[in-house]
């Protein structure tokens, strides 16, 4: 009886493919909305120069519009670390990235939940830099205190991304 329990719960593994399947159908969805986003802003720039139309926010909604599709295509590369390490984790390794010419692809080899959780968690504070940016580009500043506030943001960040960058390193 605990022989078949043990191998009942050992083969429970396999509903991790559920999570597999839909993060990589996430990140494909993703993929493809931001893909739309980055051909609808090269639409909009293209139309506004042969109309010789030179509306009073261009830039920053061209700006806008790219950063929005690279949030997007970040929060899919999470999703499909997500997959690849979910899958590498508790189902088997993808033999096809190790074997592909030689190369060792370490992007996607996860051997433990804490470093799919440092990979994972490194992408989604991009993914929050760039948020940040894209706010950042459509406010307005009144004054010499909020030009101050606005330097010390973007030193916080910076600072913040150095630090991100040493983590892990020895």
């Amino acid at each position: 009886m605990e022989k078949a329990f043990e191998g009942g719960l050992w083969a429970s593994r396999f509903m991790v493919i559920l999570a597999v399947v839909f993060g990589l159908i996430g990140a494909v969805s993703l993929f493809i909305v931001a893909s739309f986003d980055v051909y609808e802003t090269a639409k909009y720039v293209i139309t506004t120069y042969m109309n010789h139309a030179h509306p009073e926010n261009f830039h920053e909604d061209v700006v806008g519009g790219i950063i929005g599709a690279v949030d997007l295509y970040l929060i899919g590369v999470v999703m499909l670390l997500f997959s690849f390490g979910l899958y590498e984790l508790f189902i088997s390794d993808i033999d096809v990235a190790k074997c592909e010419e030689g190369h060792d692809n370490k992007i996607l080899t996860i051997h433990s939940l804490d470093q799919l959780k440092d990979k994972i968690s490194k992408v989604i504070v991009m993914v929050l830099v760039v948020g940040f940016f894209q706010k950042v580009g459509h406010t307005e500043y009144n004054g010499a205190l909020e030009m101050l506030y606005f330097a010390l943001s973007i030193t916080a960040v910076a600072v913040g991304l150095f630090f991100l960058n040493k983590v892990g390193k020895h």
